[in-house]
């Protein structure tokens, strides 16, 4: 999947956040929480806030069609990401897995809810009030006088003139992966560890390997 994508004149997707990103979709896919599979939305918080770490791929067709600038939270860092929280009032940006929700009309105007399926790192989001919106803030005039990126309260923050469009290509099911190296995360994610299907091969294969072993002992 990840060789056929194109990046043209685009920021490129590590290859190992891709690994992580595709990986926990499908396990989401399997556990049928994604209503719209076809979309994945992938943010790697390990770039600088001054670059566009935020792609939507088109899983069926194969492509970008999205690499643009997004927003941490004030607590999360300054340029760089750094802290991550799943408590209130923290302002705080929360890793892992999302799938998206419904639309509404908020302060930031229409707006994206976010549903966390990692639990105990991103759960909260959804009484966090953490949601796709957009921002003033997430600019290039803005990074031109600032020198680097506005911050949110935790919101994945896009632009203002591409957040309306942006969120009705995503809403209602769609799979979201905030990413960053965070150990604990990684080693504890429900949905980056091997999903019961790939249990199941390797319980099959198991056995036939250990005949196969014990036969040819004298």
């Amino acid at each position: 999947m990840y060789a056929s994508l194109h990046f043209p004149a685009q920021e490129i997707i590590d290859p190992q956040v891709f690994s992580f990103a595709f990986h926990g979709y499908q396990r989401l896919r399997e556990a049928g929480k994604l209503l719209r599979p076809e979309l994945l939305t992938i943010v790697d918080y390990s770039l600088s806030a001054n670059t566009r770490r935020l792609w939507v791929i088109d899983l069926v067709r194969r492509c970008v069609l999205y690499n643009i600038h997004v927003a941490h939270g004030q607590g999360t860092g300054d340029e760089f990401a750094e802290h991550f929280s799943n408590r209130e009032n923290s302002h705080q940006t929360s890793l892992g897995f999302y799938t998206t929700g419904d639309t509404y009309q908020g302060e930031h105007g229409l707006s994206l809810h976010l549903h966390g399926q990692d639990e105990g790192f991103n759960d909260a989001a959804f009484s966090r009030s953490i949601v796709l919106h957009g921002a003033a803030y997430v600019s290039e005039s803005f990074i031109a006088a600032h020198k680097r990126l506005g911050r949110s309260w935790g919101c994945p923050a896009v632009a203002t003139d591409l957040a309306p469009k942006l969120i009705r290509l995503l809403q209602e099911g769609t799979c979201m992966f905030l990413y960053y190296p965070d150990a604990s995360y990684l080693s504890a994610s429900q949905w980056l560890k091997k999903s019961a299907k790939q249990n199941a091969l390797a319980g099959m294969l198991l056995p036939q390997n250990n005949k196969i072993e014990q036969e040819s002992r004298p």
